[in-house]
């Protein structure tokens, strides 16, 4: 069921996120999986996002100026406003 093993699947670009206050095994799968796209020639971006945990990267999508929230924003090729 991983991801990691479906991953000539992908056909858009992908940003994989994780917080520095998340476990270190979440951290070494976002990695983990980063780094399989991006050898299997895929387009990805690995964002660290300092001081955040397993739920608030989540929470981050509400908040344009957060991890996630910026990162979707540039996905979509949309300006933070304000």
């Amino acid at each position: 069921m991983s991801p990691q093993r479906h991953l000539n699947q992908l056909r858009a670009p992908v940003i994989v996120t994780y917080g520095t206050n998340e476990t270190p095994e979440f951290q070494r799968q976002a990695r983990d999986f980063a780094a399989a796209a991006k050898a299997a020639g895929k387009s990805v971006e690995l964002i660290e996002a300092p001081n955040y945990n397993h739920y608030e990267m989540g929470e981050s999508y509400g908040n344009p100026y957060g991890p996630s929230g910026r990162a979707a924003l540039a996905l979509m090729q949309l300006p933070i406003l304000g």
